[in-house]
């Protein structure tokens, strides 16, 4: 959800795994194309987010198994004031469906486990990092850490939504398959032709007193090394676009992406496809940019894996929604946890390029842990 727009699905009407490999994406595009094949889609509501659709979350890495795509047996859309309800076959009552949905449990609070790895090791991989990119290697790779944290009881899923949602109705918020976050950085969002993208980059927190926290949203547009690791994430992201659109538009400047607790530098494109394009071939092309993996690709990919020591699982990953006809909503899989049935692991990242600080980068990745921790704590 994002805004006054909503999706919420219950019941399972197909399942799909995609498998492993770089092929993934397309082949979530063909298996979804052979599902509807013979099938009647009725949709009288005919808006976004209407007819036939299903929810997608995949790993970061394309080695690691974990990616799922779900059809609901019924979906529940909202905007504006308006809302439908979609089902697939034959449901008898979709409320019955919705009221047998997990409610509110009784509300706990989460206790910290700890990261995988200490702090001090994290920031000697942040410096390993450094000194690839000073040796010309790398220009740009972006580290991960996670935390554990666990409850005596299930964390409200219902209630934790909405906690995110309130907190940050900038953000999408998003839950599949126990993955549940709210990301401030748009994929891609394609509807017919029309597709847009946002590129963020380049980070720096917020500050209770108004005076200092223009002082700190100025220092950001005018540092070199923030707008240089910023430019490396549009410059990606315009190339893969610029391959797939007749006529793709990017925003002159950086702008200010602000959120409750930080700032992002951030740079909008919109374009028109050349015909015939999915969201899911868009996406695969995209993924992943360098916001959560580096430049070069190929080299970033090879360092994450080296020296991160963690599973990311389907952190970072594409997370959103897709419809019949090709198009859909993707967010990156940011400030997000991976729930299990009495805790979580949370997951932040931070990006590293020349002039980095590895104390730095450990606070910036504290200050975006602490979005969930503090939804997490359902008592507040």
């Amino acid at each position: 959800m994002m805004g006054d727009f909503s999706l919420e699905g219950y019941g399972e009407a197909w399942r799909f795994e995609p498998g492993l490999g770089e092929g993934r994406f397309l082949r979530v595009r063909d298996a979804w194309s052979d599902w509807l094949a013979g099938r009647e889609i009725d949709d009288q509501v005919s808006d976004v987010g209407s007819g036939a659709l299903g929810f997608a979350s995949f790993t970061f890495d394309p080695e690691a198994p974990g990616s799922v795509v779900v059809v609901p047996a019924v979906v529940v859309g909202r905007r504006a004031g308006r809302s439908w309800v979609t089902t697939v076959g034959d449901v008898d009552s979709p409320l019955s469906i919705k009221q047998s949905a997990p409610g509110a449990e009784p509300p706990d609070r989460p206790r910290y486990v700890g990261p995988s790895h200490p702090d001090w090791e994290w920031m000697e991989s942040v410096a390993r990092a450094l000194r690839l990119i000073e040796s010309g290697r790398l220009q740009k790779v972006v580290l991960a850490r996670d935390v554990a944290v666990w409850s005596k009881s299930p964390f409200g899923v219902r209630r934790l939504l909405r906690r995110l949602h309130h907190s940050f109705p900038e953000c999408y918020t998003f839950l599949v398959d126990g993955l549940v976050g709210a990301s401030p950085e748009l994929l891609l969002k394609q509807s017919d032709r029309k597709v847009e993208s946002v590129a963020l980059a380049g980070t720096a927190p917020r500050h209770p007193d108004p005076v200092r926290d223009e002082q700190l949203a100025r220092r950001l547009l005018e540092s070199e090394k923030d707008l240089r690791e910023h430019e490396l994430t549009a410059r990606s992201v315009e190339r893969v676009l610029g391959e797939v659109c007749a006529r793709l538009d990017r925003s002159p400047e950086p702008t200010l992406r602000e959120l409750v607790n930080l700032r992002h530098l951030s740079t909008r494109f919109t374009g028109l496809l050349v015909e015939g394009l999915s969201s899911f071939e868009v996406v695969h092309r995209l993924h992943p940019t360098p916001a959560v993996g580096g430049v070069p690709r190929r080299g970033a990919m090879e360092v994450i894996a080296g020296l991160e020591r963690i599973d990311r699982g389907r952190y970072a990953g594409p997370v959103g929604w897709f419809d019949s006809v090709g198009g859909g909503e993707w967010a990156i899989a940011l400030r997000c946890a991976q729930l299990n049935e009495t805790g979580a692991r949370l997951y932040a990242g931070a990006g590293i390029v020349a002039g980095s600080l590895p104390e730095e980068e450990l606070a910036e990745t504290r200050l975006k842990l602490r979005a969930m921790t503090s939804a997490l704590d359902l008592r507040t």
